[in-house]
């Protein structure tokens, strides 16, 4: 029986495989930094929630005081009341 050699080519697939899998690498790590710059969990969305949790600290900063001055009031009134 004939010695077969079952390389393909030398050349062909194996020699492209190589490079097939440098630009498979290169594919999966574009998509990986392209969602973490523009997807659901990308940077410019973290931003944002940081500048909303600004906001809303802001906002219950505002309403504290403004609740501690409405109950310091309705005491006021309620001690006038009962006298």
């Amino acid at each position: 029986m004939e010695n077969q050699n079952f390389d393909y080519q030398k050349g062909g697939f194996y020699k492209l495989l190589p490079f097939l899998s440098l630009l498979l690498v290169i594919c999966i790590t574009g998509v990986y930094f392209g969602n973490l710059l523009f997807g659901s969990n990308s940077l410019s969305v973290l931003l944002g929630l940081r500048d909303k949790e600004k906001q809303i600290s802001q906002e219950v900063e505002r309403l504290r005081n403004e609740n501690a001055k409405l109950q310091k009031e309705f005491f006021e009134l309620k001690g006038l009341e009962s006298q």
